[in-house]
């Protein structure tokens, strides 16, 4: 199953007193491009996150956001800068005297002085919250992943529907086209009467003529190249791999096939079927800009 680059998934998980959320979105790129932002601390985390995404996307511009929060006591303690209290007092006591103010001190006045209390927190178990994020972050994967299905399932739909229409139009091509020679050969053999006064043209001549031009006008190898682009398309988009790469190519060998086809025709009808081919071709290419 074909998948689109662009996708979103969000896991959320309660783990260990914490509650940790991962979300993975992703837009087009030509390559794999990683991005992350993980609270301060959990700087270690990142590559293994990249690793594992890796794994499961080829292409895209992918950024991953982590979000911790603490929900239950993990431990802890409070330490007092006592040294930097007793000089808060002092100042203060000594302001009071100073300037003749009433000395009201009281705790939760020393409580709301800047820098004197400093929670510490016990070591991290690093592994223990790596193993947790990474359960988290395939919650998350598989519903990216599941979005990226999704859309690429509609993405292949309208590319073959839009194979179909192209094809409609080649058959026209391919129908239209020998009549354009005979016409030509008509329109010479009329042409040559009338310049030499009702006499009759050298036939050979004329079907030398005609020859020269079918050959000029021929596009048999540019339908026959086509039609094998169109089936080599439809057959890589039931391939379950990344296949972006391979259909990008396939469609440039396409839209050369058309070009060459609308540079020899000389039929206003063939031209417009041509220009109407160009136009689904190019729809086409937008939508596979979007496959991983």
């Amino acid at each position: 199953m074909i998948r689109s680059m662009t996708g979103y998934g969000r896991g959320q998980q309660l783990l260990h007193g914490r509650s940790i959320t991962v979300e993975i979105r992703s837009v087009n790129h030509r390559y794999f491009e990683f991005s992350c932002r993980t609270p301060r601390g959990c700087a270690f985390l990142e590559d293994r996150l990249k690793r594992t995404l890796q794994q499961a996307i080829s292409r895209g511009k992918v950024e991953v956001s982590l979000t911790l929060q603490t929900v239950e006591s993990r431990g802890g303690a409070v330490a007092v800068d006592h040294a930097l209290a007793g000089q808060y007092l002092t100042v203060l006591r000594a302001l009071a005297a100073e300037y003749n103010l009433t000395d009201d001190l009281t705790l939760s006045t020393v409580a709301r002085l800047p820098d004197l209390f400093t929670v510490c927190r016990g070591e991290e178990d690093e592994e223990e919250l790596a193993a947790d994020v990474l359960s988290v972050l395939q919650e998350a994967l598989d519903r990216f992943v599941a979005m990226r299905e999704a859309e690429g399932e509609r993405l292949r739909a309208d590319v073959l529907s839009r194979l179909f229409t192209l094809e409609e139009h080649l058959a026209f091509v391919e129908e239209r086209s020998p009549q354009t020679v005979a016409e030509y050969r008509a329109r010479l053999t009329a042409k040559l009467n009338e310049l030499l006064g009702g006499a009759v043209a050298d036939e050979a001549r004329i079907l030398t003529e005609a020859a020269i031009v079918a050959d000029r006008l021929a596009v048999d190898e540019e339908t026959v190249r086509l039609h094998s682009h169109i089936a080599q398309l439809r057959g890589i988009l039931d391939c379950a791999e990344p296949v972006g790469r391979k259909l990008d190519f396939l469609v440039q060998e396409m839209n050369r096939e058309t070009n060459t086809i609308g540079s020899k025709c000389s039929d206003t009808a063939i031209a417009g079927h041509v220009v109407e081919m160009k136009s689904e071709i190019e729809k086409i290419r937008e939508q596979i800009q979007n496959i991983e």
